[in-house]
């Protein structure tokens, strides 16, 4: 299952080819979800941001349905934008009940520059699979060549799929970017899988 919270659309971007590399996986159906939104209209008209894809709302309880995740979400000062904050902090009864306990998870990410937190938003989102005991799986250099780019403006890290939306949220994912988030998916999936069959 991939939830994402996008607002000018570069994570879902991500999240569109995380859901084709996870269904890329032989026996794996992968489900993908936003976030309920939770800025105003007057607010999403002043700062410009397109319409909401159609991709279905999630609700929390949803999660629990699930064998694996990757969350994504754009970059607020160095940590997960607050929509997806927000729903995660509304999952304390799948908390309470450890219905989400030894699943596999991952992130995924927007920032507006290369200082921008990607690296420091999945640490620090990393505080929310624990304590659901979540298992965090992250891609590590297992993208190969990919990672070591250094010609081309590249997001992402060991820790996830990222990409740059610039100042002005007017660059959008590169393929190499976007090839990154396939990985991921795929990557994630085929762990599910395995976790899954040793049930």
């Amino acid at each position: 299952m991939f939830s994402y919270y996008s607002t000018y659309g570069h994570v879902e971007k991500l999240a569109r080819e995380i859901e084709k590399g996870a269904a890329s996986v032989d026996g794996v159906e992968a489900t993908l979800w936003q976030v309920p939104e939770t800025l105003s209209e007057e607010v999403i008209g002043k700062i410009r941001a397109p319409p909401k894809s159609d991709a279905p709302i999630i609700k929390p309880r949803q999660l629990a349905e699930a064998d694996g995740f990757l969350f994504g979400f754009p970059t607020t000062f160095g940590s997960m934008a607050a929509q997806f904050k927000v729903f995660l902090d509304a999952t304390v009864g799948l908390w309470h009940a450890q219905a989400l306990a030894g699943k596999p998870a991952g992130f995924f990410y927007s920032t507006s520059s290369q200082g921008g937190g990607q690296e420091t938003t999945p640490l620090t989102s990393i505080t929310q699979l624990v304590h659901h005991g979540m298992i965090f799986v992250p891609i590590g250099y297992t993208f190969g060549d990919g990672m070591y780019e250094m010609e081309k403006l590249k997001g992402g890290s060991p820790y996830g799929a990222g990409t740059y939306a610039g100042t002005d949220n007017t660059r959008q994912p590169s393929e190499l970017e976007l090839a990154q988030a396939f990985h991921q998916g795929k990557y994630l999936a085929g762990i599910a899988k395995k976790l899954k069959g040793s049930q």
